[in-house]
């Protein structure tokens, strides 16, 4: 009774062939992928200066992506005060234009002065200050390259080659906050 079940039942499930079977393979997502020493788009969404590093670090979603060796003012130490101190400012800012028409190539306008600059400056009776950028070189020291990072030559920018600028423009939009640190 059993051998006519089975024989039944082994006529009823014919072979499949496999090969013709879909099969999904399922793998991880990489929204982003990390960058080590090739060519590829850089995406940010925030950055910190260290300034007695004389470092700029871009972030993506808290994780680091790139850093940059950075020039400042003429007085790198301290916080930004007034016009023509030579200082960077510190503190938290965001980045609110691009400007591809800068006379150091290509800049990033930082949102100082803030309230707090503007308070202090107007207790002390002075301006202070303003046209704080990320930017490029002008345009007759390109060719300085990263040299130029081996003294503090800006009015209190922050400034990086004329590649860095390019990556660091298309990684942060508009909006993107900056912390300034001493």
């Amino acid at each position: 009774m059993l051998v006519p079940l089975i024989a039944a039942f082994s006529l009823a499930i014919t072979p499949r062939d496999t090969t013709t079977l879909p099969i999904a393979i399922e793998t991880p997502t990489v929204s982003h992928t990390p960058v080590v020493g090739i060519k590829s788009a850089v995406i940010a969404d925030s950055a910190v200066v260290e300034k007695a590093k004389h470092r700029l670090t871009l972030y993506l979603e808290g994780s680091e992506v790139r850093t940059y060796q950075i020039a400042l003012g003429t007085q790198p130490r301290g916080d930004k005060v007034r016009a023509g101190d030579g200082r960077t400012p510190e503190g938290l800012f965001h980045i609110d234009a691009h400007n591809p028409n800068s006379k150091y190539y290509k800049s990033l306008h930082i949102s100082y002065p803030d309230p707090a600059h503007l308070a202090r400056a107007e207790a002390l009776g002075v301006s202070p200050g303003g046209d704080i950028m990320i930017h490029g070189l002008p345009p007759a020291f390109a060719s300085l390259g990263s040299t130029h990072t081996k003294w503090d030559w800006t009015e209190g920018c922050i400034a990086v080659t004329d590649q860095q600028i390019d990556e660091i423009w298309r990684a942060l939009p508009d909006g993107a906050p900056i912390l300034i640190k001493p």
